[in-house]
């Protein structure tokens, strides 16, 4: 029970507040907070009013005490350990957090994202997802809404953001070209026609540029970004029959697109543009035992490590390993399916595999060392994408007919956590902003 036994002055009063709203910040003490709110007791006691400015001050002292509290209440929290999970049947994305195992959000009302992908803000904080309703969306990670959202084409299947963080970029199929945003408001700050040609295999790349592919007229370009008004384009035609998809190596240097129309894959070296586009790996593709492909292997799939690339056989059962240096094949690993997507640990110990239909309930775990398969898992019908975490200690995997998200320990291989999400396909965890090309 608090007991009052003297009274302060109006004198005390005035000279204690003033020492304290004099800090910078103002600092309270429980003995200090208590001060005042004795002087509001008494007041009610003896019912002798104080005066408006006396209350002011008694309030703002008490409001002043309790931030510290307050502040606690809605804690700071990083953006590291979160990420994008696409729902493509209903246009949404679930905002996820890798530590817990945890759906912090859902987003809704994205539009047609049966194709969608994701780019990053540089500080983790705006995700940007592209559509392929030409639909681009700028996305809050911390607090679970939609920025801004915009329709910037009629049909679209990707983009970038620049080294700098400061342009986001789309391919489009209609009208095509490339149209270039400001990453803070999205005002168009450029617009890159490509006459009579769609555009696929977007990438950012070093020297604040953007490489794409043009599908129907077989070219790569590169935009120089420096002048983001004025881009600078470098042309290279004839570079092979309908590149379909492309990649950008983990270094930046090499541009990789692959032909749907013939075999083989077309390499821009971007350290040394002066030697134009170079073909290789010429029997790449269909042109041994065809099979039926139900699904185009994703290039930004291959996976790139210990001076080797692993990349899926087109209309086979098997990935090949390519030898970086001189890119040609050095071996050849029969695996379950038609791969989709091969994709190396963070730490390039190991390679994931996963397949097109109808083999698409399977993962398989290549040894980089050995090049055997060391593990085949089965995590449900239509398993779609794997994202690692930053430090690869976990594998999130979306199976889409099953309606969830499946965690794996990647040393132990055992499941770990399962989420529910609806027709889940694209992961896109917030360690993509640090990465070229991603």
């Amino acid at each position: 029970m608090l007991l009052i036994k003297h009274i302060p002055t109006s004198s005390l009063i005035q000279h204690t507040s003033q020492t304290l709203l004099n800090q910078s910040p103002p600092q309270f003490s429980p003995n200090q907070s208590l001060f005042f709110y004795a002087i509001f007791l008494w007041n009610r006691k003896v019912k002798k009013p104080l005066s408006f400015l006396w209350k002011g001050i008694i309030s703002s002292v008490l409001l002043i005490s309790l931030l510290p509290t307050l502040s606690h209440a809605t804690e700071l929290r990083g953006t590291g350990d979160l990420g994008v999970v696409v729902e493509r049947a209903k246009g949404s994305v679930l905002i996820i957090e890798t530590t817990t195992h945890t759906r912090l959000a859902e987003i809704t009302d994205l539009g047609d994202l049966s194709h969608a992908s994701v780019v990053y803000s540089r500080d983790q904080r705006y995700a940007y997802i592209f559509g392929r309703d030409g639909g681009l969306s700028k996305l809050d990670m911390l607090r679970g809404k939609q920025v801004k959202r915009i329709i910037q084409a009629g049909n679209s299947v990707g983009g970038a953001i620049s080294q700098d963080g400061r342009l986001v970029a789309v391919s489009n199929y209609v009208p095509g070209g490339v149209k270039v945003f400001d990453a803070v408001t999205l005002e168009l700050i450029a617009d890159i026609p490509t006459p009579r040609s769609k555009v696929i295999g977007l990438v950012d790349a070093p020297g604040q540029r953007f490489v794409f592919s043009l599908f129907d007229t077989g070219e790569i370009w590169v935009a120089d970004m420096h002048t983001p008004r004025v881009p600078k384009i470098h042309q290279f035609k004839n570079i092979g029959c309908q590149p379909y998809d492309a990649l950008i190596s983990p270094d930046g240097r090499y541009y990789i697109a692959g032909l749907f129309g013939e075999d083989g894959l077309a390499l821009l070296d971007l350290w040394h543009l002066e030697n134009g586009v170079q073909r290789i790996l010429p029997n790449y593709g269909q042109g041994e035992q065809k099979r039926p492909v139900y699904k185009m292997p994703h290039l930004e799939g291959w996976a790139m490590t210990n001076d080797y690339a692993f990349v899926p056989a087109i209309g086979q059962y098997a990935v090949l390993v390519i030898e970086q240096r001189t890119w040609q094949p050095v071996a050849r690993i029969p695996v379950h399916g038609q791969p989709v997507f091969v994709m190396a640990q963070p730490d390039g110990r190991q390679v994931w595999v996963n397949f097109a239909f109808p083999n698409n309930d399977t993962l398989q775990v290549i040894d980089v060392l050995t090049l055997n398969i060391v593990k085949t898992l089965k995590p449900g019908k239509a398993t779609l994408h794997m994202e690692f975490t930053p430090r690869g200690e976990e594998v999130w995997v979306s199976v889409r007919d099953d309606d969830k998200l499946i965690v794996y320990d990647t040393s132990s291989f055992a499941e770990v956590a399962t989420l529910p999400a609806d027709k889940p396909s694209g992961i896109f965890f917030t360690a993509r902003a640090h990465k070229i090309g991603l």
